[in-house]
Formats: structure tokens, C-alpha cells, sequence
């Protein structure tokens, strides 16, 4: 068993306990629930950077990446420097991060939030709503089509947009829907975390241009972004490139002004 299995197999469970322990009810009744989203699909058509900058703590590759950071002084500082959006990430185990990460954001910053977990179920797409996100990650990897389907049209339904990430031409064919905004390609095979700029070039060609074309995992220069470019990308997420720093929020500011 692969590490997604395993963190597919905990993410089920945890929506079942969590479901028993917080009511729908209670998820509607926050005061972000019923706030309009910012689009990030917009913010990266009409951006010459594209940067989607990232909080995360950890990764099952990275056992600790920063954890001296406050969520506020992270996000604050990546708006502060130009990014088109942030993703927080919300997986506690794996990850270290929490939804608390994602409110926390929202109080902080007036640009579009990427809620990044594993999704595999309506009742996180709610969460991330009530928690203010403006977009939710949909993992083509662990989704069957009709999953996607069904999850992706009912994130549109609550005015969420929809980023579906995929590693392979067999992802993305069963993944393109009408119901998606954004295809991220993930530049880290999750099976074996090796990391190529190719997975992106290789399947550029194949994503219809409505959606809007994202980059994701192993970009840490400002050459790989100026490679991935005429590829027809649009949006780059780099995550450990600046929480691996001291001041994650200048090496955004310094890694933007060079673009």
C-alpha cells in the first residue's frame, strides 16, 4: 500500500467521526457559509506571475518543513507580495496543518484560498465553505469519474471553484468535465515522489484551453516558471520553496519581483 492509500483510507474514517461530531446544520450556520468567493481562475488568467503560494508545515516526504510560523504572519505576507492565491493545507496527520489554518487565513487575507486536502466526500466540500475557502482540490488519483463529478458539481453549487489535480494523460481524460475551473498537473508522482517539470509539459497539450492551466510540486526557480510558460500555464503552486525559509512571506516577495 502506497502512502495515498493509506491517506485516503484515515481520510475516510475522519469524515465519518467528524460527520457524527459537527452537524451540516452547524457547518450552514458560519458566518463565511453564506460569503461570495473570490476567483482565483480569474486572478491567474489576468496575472503575469501566477504564483499560488502555499502554507504547509510538513509533507510525508519532509517530516517538518516549518513549523515557526504563524499562519497570519505566512499568509499576510504572501498577499503582501503579490500572490494570485494561497493554499492552505488542512490534513492534520499527514500534513500538520487543520482547518483552523484555513479560518485563520480568512481573517487575514482579502485574496482566493485553496482549501488543499483530500477530498473525498460532500462533507469536507461544506467544511471548506464554512471555514472560507473560495476553491477546493479535487485529486483525480484517488476519484473515479463519477466522484468527480458529482463532488465538483455540488463545490459549483455552493459558488466554490474547483482546481482538479492530475499526474497522468489517464487521469486527465477521465477527469475533464464542464464542472471544473482550473486542471493543476502535479509535477510529484505521489506513488514514488520523484518530481519532473515533464508531467507538465507532457500533458499541456492535452488540456482543452477553457480551464485554466496549473502547474503544482518541484518549482523552486524562477527558470522552471519561465520554462512552463509557453506550455500555456497559467498557474504555478509552490509551497516548500518559500515555508523552508525564515520569512516565508519575503521569499515570495523576492521570488515574485523577479518574474
Amino acid at each position: 500500500m502506497n502512502i495515498l492509500d493509506r491517506i485516503i483510507i484515515d481520510k475516510r474514517r475522519e469524515v465519518i467521526l467528524k460527520k457524527s461530531i459537527i452537524p451540516v446544520s452547524q457547518l450552514e450556520a458560519s458566518i463565511f457559509f453564506g460569503k461570495e468567493t473570490i476567483s482565483l481562475s480569474q486572478n491567474l488568467r489576468n496575472s503575469t506571475s501566477g504564483i499560488i503560494a502555499e502554507h504547509k508545515r510538513r509533507s510525508p516526504s519532509k517530516a517538518e518543513i516549518n513549523y515557526g510560523f504563524t499562519v497570519e504572519e505566512v499568509t499576510k505576507g504572501y498577499e503582501t507580495a503579490g500572490a494570485c492565491g494561497i493554499s492552505v493545507l488542512t490534513d492534520g496527520k499527514y500534513f500538520g496543518g487543520s482547518l483552523d489554518d484555513l479560518l485563520l487565513a480568512r481573517a487575514t487575507v482579502n485574496i482566493p484560498l485553496l482549501r488543499k486536502e483530500f477530498i473525498v466526500d460532500e462533507y469536507q466540500i461544506l467544511e471548506a465553505k464554512a471555514h472560507g475557502a473560495d476553491l477546493i482540490l479535487l485529486i483525480a488519483a484517488v476519484l473515479t469519474r463519477d466522484e468527480i463529478k458529482s463532488l465538483s458539481a455540488f463545490a459549483k453549487s455552493l459558488g466554490l471553484e474547483v482546481l482538479l489535480e492530475v499526474h497522468n494523460q489517464e487521469e486527465l481524460e477521465k477527469s475533464i468535465m464542464p464542472t471544473l475551473d482550473m486542471i493543476g498537473v502535479n509535477n510529484r508522482n505521489l506513488k514514488t515522489f520523484e518530481v519532473s517539470l515533464d508531467f507538465s509539459k507532457q500533458l499541456a497539450d492535452q488540456i482543452p484551453n477553457e480551464f485554466v492551466k496549473v502547474s503544482e510540486s518541484g518549482i523552486s526557480s524562477v527558470e522552471a516558471i519561465n520554462e512552463l510558460k509557453p506550455f500555456g500555464y497559467k498557474g504555478f503552486l509552490i509551497g516548500e520553496n518559500f515555508m523552508k525559509t525564515d520569512n516565508a512571506g519575503k521569499a515570495a516577495t523576492e521570488f515574485i519581483s523577479q518574474l
